[in-house]
Parts: C-alpha cells; sequence; structure tokens
C-alpha cells in the first residue's frame, strides 16, 4: 500500500514540474519567433494572420498559434526584427482591407487606426488576397515561411512580412552589379 501511494506521488510530482519547465502559450510563441528570426534571411517571410487564415501544406511553412492579438503579434515581430542586424520587413497588407468599413465589418476602423499607429510611417504595400497566398504558396516550396496565426476574427487583417537584407539593399546591389559590367 505504501509502495502505491509512493509510485502515485511520485508520478503526480513528475507531472507538476514537466508542466513547470514547459513555456507558457503565450511565451511560447515568443520564444519560437527569438529562435526563428536568426535562421530567417531574406526571401523568407513572416505572416501575423488572422484565426481562420488556412493552414498551409508547402513543406517549406510552419504555422504556430499565439492565441495573442493582432496587433500584440505585429508589434513583437517587428521590434524583435528590428534587433536584427541581417534582416528588415518589406510590409504588405491586404488591397481589401483598404475597402473594408465598420458597418461591413464592426471595429475593422480601430483595428486600422491601431495597425497604422503600429507600423509608423513604415511604407506598406497592398496586394490583392489571393495573390499574397500564391506568392507565400510559392516561396514555400524553396524558402522558410513562418506563420504566426492570432485569435482576430475579422477578414483581410493579416499582415505579411517579406523578409530583406537590412545590410545590403537594391542600391547597393546595383552599384555592385556596375562595377562588374553586368
Amino acid at each position: 500500500m505504501n509502495k502505491a501511494k509512493l509510485t502515485v506521488a511520485l508520478a503526480l510530482l513528475a507531472t507538476a514540474s514537466s508542466f513547470a519547465d514547459a513555456p507558457s502559450h503565450v511565451s511560447g510563441w515568443r520564444n519560437a519567433l527569438r529562435q526563428e528570426i536568426p535562421i530567417l534571411g531574406h526571401r523568407n517571410w513572416i505572416v501575423i494572420a488572422d484565426s481562420a487564415y488556412p493552414a498551409q501544406v508547402s513543406a517549406g511553412v510552419t504555422t504556430i498559434e499565439t492565441n495573442a492579438s493582432q496587433i500584440e503579434v505585429v508589434q513583437e515581430v517587428l521590434r524583435q526584427l528590428g534587433t536584427s542586424v541581417h534582416v528588415a520587413p518589406i510590409i504588405y497588407t491586404d488591397k481589401e482591407l483598404n475597402t473594408l468599413n465598420d458597418k461591413l465589418v464592426p471595429g475593422i476602423g480601430k483595428y486600422k487606426k491601431d495597425l497604422q499607429r503600429v507600423l509608423k510611417g513604415r511604407p506598406v504595400q497592398g496586394a490583392l488576397h489571393m495573390d499574397l497566398i500564391k506568392r507565400l504558396d510559392e516561396s514555400g516550396k524553396t524558402f522558410k515561411v513562418l506563420i504566426l496565426k492570432t485569435n482576430m476574427a475579422m477578414p483581410y487583417t493579416s499582415v505579411f512580412l517579406n523578409l530583406d537584407c537590412k545590410y545590403w539593399g537594391p542600391a547597393k546591389e546595383k552599384q555592385l552589379r556596375d562595377l562588374m559590367g553586368k
């Protein structure tokens, strides 16, 4: 009898300690992002997606459920990318977002204002949602795509970040090609 109680107590203790060591759901996605950013480079993508964003099956696509707000995840991704020495985002949003209004999607006006505040005047390019999905699908065949799903429940609110080289841009590349005579 004592041996059985001891076995149960040890099993409960082991279970409790495994939960204590596991990262919380909230910090889990942040830690995963922190580990992924050093690996990612130009031509990779990070997508901060609404909750209905489809699960893509291309080999290079990884999806992480954040259970966090869209704005919170956009802020954190931009913060972490801001400390990176090697990549910077080219930001895309769905063109459809520009046409949505509070009558059609209650609360979308506030989201658009919050997103504009978070993006702080950074250049943002608009593209049709299906065109962006196709680009990700194609990129996922060769390059890594990281999708961070949020708890956002409004359409066309995903933010797409195409990573580019932070220390070598198009102007430098043109100078190099000119020097090479190509």
